[in-house]
């Protein structure tokens, strides 16, 4: 191999350059002695290079960037404990869907077998994590493993591929054409006609259908074809957390009847009872168990993904429709008759009022400690036509989840998978960068934000601008509140008390904690306003939380 520090020619500028060609405007990381040449070749491309806090932010930040754009989020870090530290980023993005490539450096490909400094097979490691995990381990293999791991994250059912790259390959001339073709997106068809025909006739015989739209609906490249669909057909649905939200109704008129997940006892859930044949969009069983949800084994369940259904006793599609989401749906839109029983359209109706109902209780909570309600009641009022959202995972994501909608594709990421504390202030960064003209809303608990918390440092330094609101009860609430309805006791859930107004000014931001609820709407009109992040500190009571898992009509109201 031609070892030269500075060489334009070698593989580290080659894929940068392959990089550059497949449309990549960002790359997160933090560098090392075995991933520096990568960091050199970046910093003399038109390639932005975000330097993070943590290796697994940079992972959160690049998983961000692929749910919303379609195309691989890029993350990097150096060898041993900078790639373990990808590792939870990584199983996240595989497990919500979406499309990372993450390059980890290596030593030297001659030291592999020894005990040096940071040597670790981390291709091994990541293969529960990722789709694909290889390690280039030649010059001529750049281009083939760069492009093939691209493809394998952005197709099918989207997910992270990791690629070790060996310090010296990565100094080492690249022989092959850096503007091949490498990583070129094949476009899918429809499903098959055969499997399209058997759903037609299982919808046209319904006469209570209800779709369950889960993570793989909500992209903006089926949004089209989803919208089509519920417009022709008039058949209600419900989503999972993450799947596409009341926005479908609002565009095609068809009836949203709110959110499943976690526990089965909402208004959607009451709906899917009553069901006699569901259909599932760009659904996958780590949103929301089909065990739960499936009550009536009998009744015709119909799959339409881009990835056959992992087959499961409650989960066994009669028919499934494997191709392009959007293209699929636009093939149905054009046959599909229903004759659809009024009944279940009032139900369906009526599901959704009950949810707004609730929500509007909110209105009237002036407590302090901030209810929950109250909470969710003044972040939907925040949600404008160009907001974004990042919800941590805790118990604000419940509440959130349950009664604040999303009237735009993938106005609100959530982590619905794994259900990865911390996530949200990475992804808000990310966001900021996307769409940097925009309102950018994170939350999470106190626990979730101290995870990554430090990245404020970053957001600063490249010119993020964000509001963050901390739910703060003193602990880890969504583990308490579950722990005394099992075991009438909890365990391991205290926190102490920390000062995110202190902490905030420490990395030059601003922070505000709010005394009264009544202060909420006049604090985030403020801190809308502020050319540097924000934190807002929310005492909050969550004294009724037991409710959430109770089989009866939420009502919140004492």
């Amino acid at each position: 191999m031609t070892i030269e520090p500075n060489n334009p020619k070698n593989c580290a500028n080659a894929i940068v350059k392959m990089l550059e060609n497949h449309g990549v405007t960002h790359v997160f990381g933090i560098p090392g002695a075995k991933i520096d040449s990568l960091f050199i070749a970046l910093k003399h491309s038109k390639i932005r290079l975000i330097l993070c806090q943590h290796e697994q932010n940079a992972a959160f930040m690049a998983a961000a960037f692929g749910r919303l754009t379609g195309k691989v989020g890029v993350c990097i870090a150096t060898s041993g404990p900078g790639v373990t530290n990808l590792t939870t980023g990584l199983a996240t993005a595989t497990s919500e869907g979406d499309p990372v490539l993450a390059i980890g450096g290596e030593v030297p490909v001659d030291e592999r077998l020894k005990k040096t400094h940071q040597s670790l097979d981390s291709t091994a490691l990541m293969k529960a994590a990722t789709k694909l995990s290889e390690e280039i381990v030649t010059p001529d293999q750049v281009g083939e493993a760069l492009g093939n791991a691209i493809r394998v994250a952005e197709s099918g059912r989207p997910g992270a591929v990791f690629l070790s790259l060996p310090k010296d390959v990565g100094l080492a001339d690249y022989p092959g054409d850096v503007n091949a073709n490498w990583g070129k997106k094949l476009p899918m068809g429809p499903a098959a006609k055969s499997a399209i025909n058997d759903a037609l006739s299982i919808l046209k015989s319904s006469k209570r259908p209800i779709a369950i739209l889960g993570m793989q609906s909500s992209g903006q490249d089926s949004s089209e074809g989803l919208i089509n669909f519920f417009k022709k057909s008039g058949i209600p649905y419900v989503s999972t957390f993450q799947g596409a939200g009341a926005w479908v109704s609002e565009s095609s008129g068809a009836t949203y009847a709110g959110r499943i997940g976690l526990f089965r006892n909402q208004p959607a859930d009451n709906l899917l009872d009553q069901a006699d044949v569901i259909l599932t969009i760009g659904y996958d069983p780590i949103e929301y168990d089909p065990s739960i949800w499936n009550t009536n084994l009998k009744r015709p369940v119909i799959c339409l993904d881009a990835i056959p259904a992992d087959q499961d006793n409650a989960f066994l599609p009669i028919a499934e429709l494997i191709g392009d989401i959007g293209e699929s749906l636009d093939v149905l839109s054009a046959q599909i008759t229903t004759q659809i029983d009024p009944a279940f359209i009032a139900s369906a109706k009526a599901a959704v009022k009950e949810i707004q109902d609730t929500l509007d209780e909110g209105k009237l909570m002036n407590k302090f400690p901030v209810e929950p309600l109250r909470l969710v009641h003044e972040l939907q009022k925040q949600m404008t036509s160009n907001t974004h959202v990042a919800l941590d995972v805790g118990s604000n994501y419940i509440w959130t989840n349950r009664y604040c909608a999303a009237d735009h594709s993938r106005q609100v990421l959530v982590s619905n998978g794994q259900q990865t504390l911390g996530v949200a202030m990475p992804w808000a960064i990310a966001m900021s960068l996307l769409y940097p003209n925009d309102r950018i809303l994170s939350s999470s608990g106190d626990g979730g934000f101290l995870f990554t918390g430090t990245e404020l440092a970053t957001a600063v330094r490249i010119g993020a601008k964000f509001v963050h609101v901390i739910w703060d009860s003193g602990s880890f609430d969504m583990v308490a509140f579950q722990e005394q309805a099992h075991y009438g006791e909890t365990a391991g859930i205290k926190l102490g008390s920390y000062d995110p107004v202190k902490f905030a000014e420490s990395f030059g931001c601003k922070g505000y904690s709010v005394k009264s609820a009544d202060e909420l709407p006049d604090i985030f009109e403020e801190a809308f306003k502020s050319d540097v992040p924000v934190l807002i500190h929310v005492p909050v009571d969550y004294s009724l939380n037991e409710r959430l898992m109770q089989n009866v009509s939420q009502n919140f109201i004492n």
